[in-house]
């Protein structure tokens, strides 16, 4: 018996090892084990540094898949709590993979720039946010007895603020958490998290401190293959975690109308026989 088990867990440890391998391979891949040359060093980085080649620090991808598994764990309980992500990658590498892939997990994004006060000053936000809204209305007051200067200068200030807000339109409350691509790049908007409680995620390059983040994953944040291998990785655990709770949402529906169902059925059950009994006293 205690053979068995100890070949399951043999054989258990080996599987682990190797799925690790290959997801290791898959990052080596992408290029997410190369840093910024060696001039360029946070000292705080040193303990995620596991080499040094041509003048570049090699970055240690066996804490970049236990940064990633970190963060999976925590990302998806904020989701199936209910919670949301705000997705924040404003370098030009960064954009087109966060908006995508917010948008593959119907989560909220930046990928323009980050304008000061996003999430501390979020109500001032909030008021250009409804400016957005009531300029995409075409039957709004605003364009009633304008010139065409009038309206071409309306046009121009829509065009702008859809830039800023579009991946925060519908986000009526402040993100449960936040997850940034480039932490050094995106500094004020976690000082800004931070500030609030909000937990930090995010990619962190040899060129910053690390401990900057609540969840950092150590990796190649310039690269775009190496921002599209990790996000994609998290995106998919995001998406299988809503996917999750929005089930348990519908059971809990179910069982609530049953629940409802049943009452109704009882007190039509005693209210007829009330009925019964009233009419039985009468005769």
């Amino acid at each position: 018996m205690d053979s068995l088990v100890l070949e399951k867990n043999s054989s258990s440890l080996r599987d682990k090892f190797y799925m690790e391998e290959i997801k290791i391979q898959e990052l080596i891949k992408a290029g997410a084990h190369f840093g910024h040359p060696i001039s360029k060093w946070n000292p705080q980085f040193d303990p995620f540094i596991i080499d040094k080649k041509n003048g570049i620090h090699i970055i240690n991808l066996r804490f970049t898949l236990s940064g990633i598994d970190k963060a999976l764990k925590e990302l998806i309980k904020i989701v199936e709590n209910g919670g949301n992500i705000l997705f924040v990658g404003t370098k030009p590498q960064a954009k087109d993979v966060v908006q995508s892939s917010a948008d593959k997990c119907g989560m909220f994004y930046i990928v323009e720039r980050w304008l000061g006060g996003t999430l501390t000053n979020f109500s001032t936000i909030k008021k250009s946010i409804r400016r957005l809204k009531m300029l995409e209305k075409e039957s709004s007051h605003i364009y009633k007895n304008i010139t065409k200067k009038e309206r071409a200068m309306l046009s121009r200030e829509k065009l702008k603020l859809s830039d800023l807000h579009r991946g925060i339109k519908d986000m009526k409350y402040l993100p449960d958490a936040i997850f940034v691509v480039d932490a050094k790049h995106e500094s004020i908007a976690i000082s800004e998290a931070k500030c609030l409680g909000i937990p930090t995620f995010g990619l962190v390059d040899t060129n910053t401190n690390p401990f900057f983040l609540d969840y950092p994953i150590p990796s190649n944040d310039d690269a775009t293959k190496s921002i599209e291998c990790i996000v994609e990785i998290l995106i998919t655990a995001v998406a299988e975690g809503l996917e999750e709770k929005n089930k348990a949402d519908e059971q809990k529906a179910m069982e609530n109308a049953k629940k409802i169902k049943a009452k109704k059925e009882k007190q039509e059950k005693e209210a007829r026989q009330v009925k019964e009994e009233a009419s039985k006293t009468e005769k």
